[in-house]
Order: structure tokens, then sequence, then C-alpha cells
């Protein structure tokens, strides 16, 4: 009788094990892409921040500058400095609004100018990737997808959370 629990006991044990090695994994692909990103953001002269709100445009637009700034976690005023900056390296352009009753709503959309310098300095970790990738089946892919959809799904909401004070 004592093997059976024993198997059970083992069993949770392993389990905590794994989901700790998944959550150290993840604080370490964080940081290494973090630092990834630090080294784009320097070659293209860019703060850490525009290289962030760079890639929220590039996914939203075209974006208002407060949809951007709420996106971002970032106050409305530290945001038109960033896109004060962006648009002045030719990244971003400032457009009226045309379905806005209000004429003075703008939106903010990535010009395409820019995307080889970005996708040569990304291509070393795209084509990382790609090898990497290969080694998966169809199946594996998937439930890798859907693994990173979810928990990139926790973390909207766990800084959600943080955002509104719930936490």
């Amino acid at each position: 009788m004592s093997s059976v629990s024993d198997g059970g006991v083992d069993s949770a044990r392993r389990r905590r094990r794994s989901t700790a090695a998944v959550k150290e994994s993840l604080r370490e692909l964080r940081n290494q892409l973090s630092l990834l990103n630090h080294q784009v953001s320097t070659q293209l002269a860019l703060k850490d921040v525009d290289l962030d709100c760079l890639e929220l445009i590039a996914l939203h637009a075209p974006i208002s500058p407060s949809a951007l700034a709420r996106r971002a976690g970032l106050h409305p005023a530290t945001m038109t400095g960033i896109l004060d900056r962006l648009q002045r390296g030719g990244w971003i352009v400032r457009e009226r609004a045309p379905e806005a009753a209000d004429r003075r709503a703008i939106t903010v959309r990535p010009l395409r100018d820019r995307n080889a310098e970005m996708f040569r300095l990304y291509s070393g970790m795209n084509a990382a990737m790609d090898k990497l990738c290969a080694e998966y089946s169809q199946a594996e892919l998937e439930l890798i997808a859907d693994f990173l959809r979810r928990t990139t799904s926790a973390g909207h909401d766990a800084t959600e959370d943080l955002s509104a004070g719930t936490t």
C-alpha cells in the first residue's frame, strides 16, 4: 500500500519540479529576449521603450496614441515623446483619423521603409528559431504555439490586474 501512495507523491513532486522548470525557463527566455531587443534597439539608435512601442504599433496599427499608451502601460505625455522620436527617426507616421468625429484625432502607423534594417538585426534569431522548429512535429508545434498563446494571455491578465490595482 505504501508504494502506491509513494508513487502518487513522486508523481506530484515530479509535476511540481517540471512546472518550476517551465517557469524558470520562461524567466530565462524573457531575460534573453530583453537582452536581444536591447542590442537591436542600440543598433537602431532607439530606446528600449521606443522599440517596444514600435512593435505594438506594427501589431495594432492604425492605433491612436492614447490606445497605444494604454497597451504599453505608459502615461500619454511619455507616449508623445516616444512618438516624436519614432517619427523623427522615420519609423512611424501620424495621420488624421478619417473616421473620428474630432478632427484633431490622429492615428499612428509604421513606415515600412526601415523594416529591412530591423529584419537584418533579427535574422540570426529568426534563423535559429526556424532550425529549432524544424526539430518538432506539426502536433508538437501546435502544442507549443497553444502554450505560448495561453502564457501570453495569462501575462496580459496579470498586467491588467496590476494596472487596475486588484492584485
